[in-house]
């Protein structure tokens, strides 16, 4: 194994997914697909939730008030998520809520968990115009993701997503 690899904590035929979710419709589509793709292999699911840090530094007890309605608002949309993925798939997620840039928390959350083998994120339609955080991500692919990221398109049924997991 050469200098720096990073060894997985593998159980043969379990794959452990993470999702990561925001309040949208495609963070869902990726979080069932996950879900499901977790089911059917007898693997783990976790849901992961970035916040970004609030940028308003001119008075510290503002800024604090800020950033624990931020971090609860995350938690209430990770416990929403999780409850919803338990129901549809019999799969308990774990939750995971972290602070910062949320492409980096991303890689951070990944690298710091070797047994993560599998990254899900949704793709928002076109017309919403959105798609940096899969650009990144797939950009950081060549350098710092050791995994595979699927990109679940947001738009896919739940018929759909039974059908491809």
């Amino acid at each position: 194994m050469s200098q720096g690899a990073v060894t997985r904590s593998h159980v043969a035929g379990q794959l452990a997914f993470v999702a990561c979710v925001a309040n949208d419709a495609h963070s869902r589509a990726a979080a069932r697909f996950a879900a499901l793709r977790a089911r059917n292999t007898g693997g783990r699911l976790e849901i992961l939730h970035v916040v970004q840090p609030p940028e308003f530094q001119h008075w510290a007890a503002v800024g604090d008030l800020m950033r624990a309605e931020i971090t609860a608002e995350g938690q209430t949309l990770l416990n929403t998520i999780g409850a919803e993925m338990a129901a549809f798939s019999g799969v308990q997620p774990l939750l995971k809520l972290r602070e910062g840039r949320i492409g980096e928390e991303i890689l951070r959350h990944v690298e710091g968990d070797p047994s993560i083998n599998i990254l899900v994120v949704g793709a928002a339609p076109p017309e919403a115009r959105r798609g940096s955080l899969i650009s990144w991500l797939a950009g950081q692919l060549a350098g710092q993701l050791r995994i595979p990221l699927v990109i679940v398109p947001g738009t896919l049924s739940d018929s759909e997503l039974q059908d491809l997991t």
